[in-house]
């Protein structure tokens, strides 16, 4: 491989929960300055990991703006400043130089999450800042011409090249399910909605719960499977963040496994950093396991009156209403629980001949801010 780094398709699965409990039964510019280049050793092929550990080696100092992995799989690194893109290809990746720092780049995301959550951002559908561009990628639907987005995009094209407008289609939601419960493999709130279950989990101090999606959790619901009682919710978190989660009673089999909708059990091993070019699968009571890839981290997006949710990272694969808190991963490594899609007509997008639009929540920051840790495979 010529001492680059490259990183294997990997094939994952995830899930929810079976008819036997939480368990898994079935299933399943240019900065001149000297810098030390950092260890060489980063771990190699096929390992979602590897990517943030070279962000971790070249440090937050550094002229480091982004990475991921292009079409063959090469892990490419955005970056500021020439000095930094000689580390990157002593440490055994491919550098590209963009214009703008992290730092720039960061202040305009911003700005932009400043203006939506103490004003509006309209119908504007979601901010991020993307690496392979080197800008700000600010993406609306196709038809909104409304004061208010206008707005909002006058303020975001304020800042020159530093941001790229995308005319998107489908219109954005959450995809909690709503409309009453239906087979397939679920968890059911008691104001009728349904959700999808995301991992298995212990807080600190013990307490058996389970991960979902913050607003399946808003109005702390109780929860139930096939009419047997899960438990109330422990924690919710929207919007801001989405993420929430629930207190499992006892007799319930809690295992680190997810459901691979026919590709049997998947292992729950540990818990990735989203790289944006990375395949990732998600599963869902209503669509199953589908996969994509990643296509953008940190992403603020805009549910709508209001609800804007931070932090978020995009991806490719199917995501329908009722796969809100399913499990996201790459390979048995956990990445996140589903938030939202844009849909049209209620379906993803690629049954109209479209890319596929889903946000989930990343797994890391659920874990930290509920004080847990994932219930692994034996």
């Amino acid at each position: 491989m010529s001492g680059r780094l490259r990183i294997g398709a990997a094939v994952a699965g995830v899930v929810v929960l079976t008819a036997g409990g939480l368990a898994a039964a079935n299933w399943a510019t240019a900065d001149t300055r000297t810098k030390t280049a950092p260890r060489a050793d980063v771990k190699r092929p096929a390992d979602p990991l590897v990517a943030k550990t070279l962000e971790s080696e070249l440090g937050s100092d550094s002229g480091f703006v982004g990475s991921y992995y292009d079409d063959s799989g090469e892990l490419i690194v955005a970056v500021s400043d020439v000095s930094t893109a000689a580390l990157v290809r002593q440490i055994g990746a491919i550098p590209r130089l963009v214009k703008y720092t992290a730092h720039q780049l960061n202040a305009v995301q911003g700005e932009l999450n400043h203006l939506a959550s103490n004003s509006s951002a309209g119908k504007v559908r979601s901010w991020y800042v993307d690496p392979v561009t080197g800008t700000v990628v600010v993406s609306v639907p196709k038809n909104a011409h409304d004061p208010i987005t206008q707005r909002f995009l006058s303020r975001a094209e304020a800042n020159g090249d530093r941001v790229t407008v995308r005319r998107v289609a489908g219109t954005i939601r959450t995809t909690a399910d709503d409309f009453g419960l239906r087979g397939g493999v679920q968890v059911d709130k008691n104001t009728g909605y349904v959700c999808s279950l995301g991992f298995n989990a212990r807080t600190r101090k013990g307490t058996r719960i389970f991960l979902t999606a913050g607003h399946c959790t808003a109005g702390r619901p109780s929860f139930s499977r096939n009419g047997y009682v899960l438990g109330d919710t422990y924690t919710s978190t929207f919007p801001g963040s989405d993420f929430g989660s629930v207190g499992v009673i006892e007799g319930w089999d809690q295992q680190g496994y997810v459901e691979g909708w026919g590709n049997g059990n998947v292992a729950v091993k540990g818990i990735a950093d989203a790289t944006i070019g990375s395949t990732l699968c998600k599963s869902g009571k209503s669509t199953g396991w589908t996969c994509g890839r990643i296509v953008a981290r940190n992403v603020t997006v805009n549910y709508g009156n209001n609800r804007i949710v931070r932090g978020l990272f995009e991806h490719t694969a199917c995501v329908e209403a009722g796969d809100s808190g399913g499990a996201n991963m790459t390979g048995s490594y956990a990445q996140g629980i589903t938030s939202g899609a844009a849909l049209i007509n209620g379906q993803c997008l690629e049954k109209y001949g479209q890319t596929n639009e889903s946000y989930s929540q990343p797994i890391a920051v659920v874990l930290q801010s509920t004080k847990s840790r994932l219930i692994l495979a034996n």
